[in-house]
């Protein structure tokens, strides 16, 4: 079989696996995969992701985006929050006690706590189904992406290095009170991970721990920001993931 007379690209590639490339195209990209065994490997590493993740959020993957997270509401004034039907969709809070954890300060109020941790877990939920377009600055353009989300939130947005986890990207999303960053990493075998932050008027507090669904969160604030680590609910794994995020927070000063 000939290789194609135009080079495959990566998107093409993700088209490919997402059943959207063009049928004049197809027969292209399956003699560029024939003719070049490592991107056969990726689209097939792709391919067994999309199927890991469709087995996990396809319950949620049609959901309407919920108003609190449209883009509009940079603009907006902060809402008031209904501490009910807040209090009923989030559950079981716990502040977290292991060495290194934050223990100083007052605790946050749980309407901070709530509303910070719903917004990321809706987040959270939204956009790690996504395989192709999960973020709107890939994780190879780390230095671009956290200049981007700095100068657009107006504090230091660093993007960890994580163990076993790969930088996808960020975006830029709205906060409870303002423009909020959104971060997402992923794990060899399709496990992802998000952080978020957004400002907050609050004194340092504890981690607080939640879950929604099949999905697990842990929201700490520290110098006037607000962090929430969503993932998947082994709260072992999330704690894990959490821990190194707030201690590379701590050692580069924000």
């Amino acid at each position: 079989m000939t290789e194609p007379n135009i080079p495959v690209t990566e998107d093409e590639l993700h088209a490919y696996v997402d059943n959207e490339l063009p049928a004049e195209r197809r027969a292209d990209v399956e003699a560029w995969l024939a003719a070049h065994p490592d991107d056969a490997a990726r689209v097939q590493s792709w391919r067994e992701m999309a199927d890991t993740l469709h087995a996990r959020y396809d319950s949620v993957v049609d959901e309407a985006v919920p108003k609190r997270l449209e883009i509009e509401r940079l603009q907006r004034q902060p809402r008031r929050w209904v501490y009910g039907a807040v209090a009923a969709t989030l559950m079981a809070f716990v502040a977290g006690g292991g060495a290194g954890w934050i223990a100083r300060g007052a605790a946050a109020t749980p309407s901070i706590v709530q509303s910070f941790t719903l917004d990321a877990l809706d987040a959270h939920r939204l956009y790690v189904v996504e395989v192709r377009h999960p973020v709107e600055v890939p994780g190879s353009e780390r230095d671009h992406l956290q200049q981007w989300l700095t100068r657009r939130c107006g504090w230091d947005v660093r993007a960890p290095e994580l163990a076993g986890l790969k930088l996808v990207g960020g975006r830029l999303l709205p906060g409870p009170s303002g423009p909020a960053s959104f971060l997402m990493y992923e794990g060899a075998s399709g496990e992802r991970f998000t952080i978020y932050t957004a400002k907050a008027k609050t004194e340092p507090t504890q981690m607080r721990y939640s879950v929604k669904g099949s999905d697990g969160a842990l929201f700490w604030a520290d110098r006037g920001v607000a962090y929430v680590v969503s993932g998947g609910n082994d709260r072992g794994r999330l704690t894990q993931v959490a821990q190194a995020v707030y201690d590379q927070m701590e050692k580069s000063g924000g």
